[in-house]
């Protein structure tokens, strides 16, 4: 019966697809990656404003189904509580949505920030406006319009599982409604591969940033020496926990890690908060959201212009920065937008738009604000010099030394660790669940086949590592990139089959009241004559 399940066509052509581009790499790994990366400065080159346009499109569009009769919907049957608690719920979208690079990018990106300014600014300290904008970046790249690309493709995944019943989650049966027959035909497969190519390099990319650091932490911690070796042995047993993980199941595996990762994240920003420069961390943090809410349609829409006339000097910040963001959070919005809808039963559609824009924008929001915050003050403070040590030694060790500043250091940096592990276990957890319900033709009882799982959880492990030994995960990550430009389009579409499905079957359903109301003056004036003569005969 498990073999009837799996989604044949589907299981073969991602795995083939995936084959096709990471062999070459192994290969011919200086002619691929440069014929990737000439690629994929022309798509940014040329196409970048397409990917600010869309992420604006999808924030407001988002914001109005909140509000609209559609956001009303329930997830499920009438009586029918949420089948998570609501911290559980938060923590797991916020862990499968983010992973270790939250831990990565929250601590260190202001330093690229400083040394590469926004807006044509210099990189000197007499400028304050640098450093308050070396603050605030990082806030915005992983703030609402993140979450909301995240959050479009959940809504309509999750109202065909929950509302109507249909035992498929996939980005071609979201579709439907406006591909008919073809979500059956080739067509569906290469919409549904496309999602399966883009995970896989947004997960290689997430081991490339997560396996070094967590590698220089136990380097750090024993003494031993950071090389492949010591990477290697970190990523498989990343791989056993995550492993074991997705064969438990989602409520037992996923949702246990996703607890710890929330408790061991409070605890670390808490006990930076308070034993670092607390004052300087809440007044720069407090300034970072001033800055965005005041400057957000400007670094929106930033993409300049001018950097191509004679005269202009570019700095390339926006196809470095903001448009490389929105393309990333679109290649990952498929696998994180099912996870969201997966656990997302018994709440309505207001309440995951809601629930995944605010709790995801406040996690990264703390994470930025208190680790990023506490980096960019030991360098203006002059306590440790962290631009240093990230040109010279890279991102990783001046991560670690960052820790290091703290109380208690050999402590933290060993529950920072620990806590790279477990964010690292969790998206792949969920990328291997995720990934085995789109190749099979439909899941029951709300979970894929084990050995599906078990399939994909390897896969996901074995080729990064291949390619981490070639050094060739930021190919794998650019070539993802570049294979996740037609999901552009596929956002547009997935909204407007969310909108015509939901649509439809409100005005089909018996509770629905028009929102148009048409007057009938005549009956009205005769209303009003009437109560005009019952007046007057009560006064005589």
């Amino acid at each position: 019966m498990g073999r009837k399940l799996v989604d044949w066509p589907t299981f073969i052509i991602s795995f083939v697809v995936i084959l096709s581009v990471v062999v070459p790499l192994v290969l011919f790994p200086e002619a691929g990656a440069e014929v990737i990366a000439d690629v994929n400065t022309f798509m940014s080159d040329t196409f970048g404003f397409l990917y600010l346009l869309m992420g604006l499109a999808i924030f407001f569009f988002l914001i109005f189904v909140a509000f609209s009769q559609n956001g009303q919907v329930k997830l499920g049957e009438e009586d029918e509580k949420p089948e998570f608690s609501t911290p559980a719920w938060a923590g797991m979208l916020f862990s499968a949505g983010i992973g270790s690079s939250i831990l990565y990018w929250g601590t260190i990106e202001w330093a690229y920030y400083y040394q590469g300014p926004p807006f044509g600014l210099s990189p000197t300290d007499e400028q304050l406006e640098t450093i308050q904008w070396a603050s605030t970046y990082g806030i915005f790249h992983w703030g609402p319009i993140a979450w909301a690309i995240y959050a479009l493709p959940a809504l309509p995944m999750a109202y065909f599982f929950y509302v109507r019943k249909t035992p498929i989650i996939k980005i071609s049966e979201t579709l439907r409604p406006l591909l008919k027959g073809w979500s059956d035909t080739f067509l569906g497969k290469i919409i549904d591969v496309l999602f399966i190519f883009g995970l896989i390099g947004g997960a290689g990319t997430t081991l490339a940033l997560g396996t070094p650091l967590i590698s220089r932490g136990v380097s750090d911690l024993t003494g031993l020496e950071d090389d492949m070796f010591l990477r290697t042995i970190v990523l498989l047993v990343v791989t056993a926990i995550f492993a074991v993980s997705a064969y438990v199941g989602l409520k037992e595996g996923i949702k246990r890690l996703s607890n710890i990762n929330l408790a061991l994240s409070i605890f670390l920003l808490v006990f930076v908060f308070v034993t670092g420069p607390t004052l300087f961390i809440a007044e720069t943090t407090t300034n970072s959201v001033g800055l965005i809410l005041d400057n957000f349609f400007r670094m929106s829409t930033w993409t300049e212009p001018f950097a191509v006339l004679q005269g202009f000097e570019p700095t390339g910040f926006p196809e470095a920065w903001t448009i490389f963001y929105w393309a990333w959070w679109l290649v990952y919005a498929p696998f994180v937008g099912l996870f969201i809808a997966r656990i997302s039963r018994g709440r309505t559609i207001r309440q995951v738009i809601a629930g995944t824009m605010i709790y995801g924008s406040i996690g990264c929001l703390l994470f930025f604000g208190i680790m990023g915050n506490f980096g960019l003050y030991l360098q203006l403070s002059g306590s440790f010099d962290v631009i240093t040590v990230l040109n010279e030694q890279g991102a990783p060790a001046a991560i670690i030394s960052i820790i290091n500043q703290l109380p208690f250091a050999g402590v933290m940096v060993a529950l920072f660790v620990f806590l790279s592990i477990i964010f690292l276990a969790t998206t792949f957890d969920s990328s291997s669940y995720i990934l085995a319900s789109v190749t099979q033709k439909e899941v029951e009882n709300g979970e894929p086949l084990r050995w599906n799982r078990m399939f994909w959880a390897f896969t996901l492990c074995l080729l990064p590592l291949a390619l981490m030994y070639l050094g060739g995960l930021e190919t794998l990550q650019t070539a993802s990139i570049i294979g996740g430009f037609p999901l552009i389009f596929i956002m547009f579409l997935i909204a407007w089959s969310f909108m015509k499905t939901t649509t439809g079957d409100l005005i089909a359903d018996d509770q629905y009241e028009p929102k148009t109301i048409i007057l009938d003056y005549k009956k009205i004036r005769e209303k009003i004559r009437r109560r005009r003569n019952r007046k007057k005969g009560k006064e005589e």
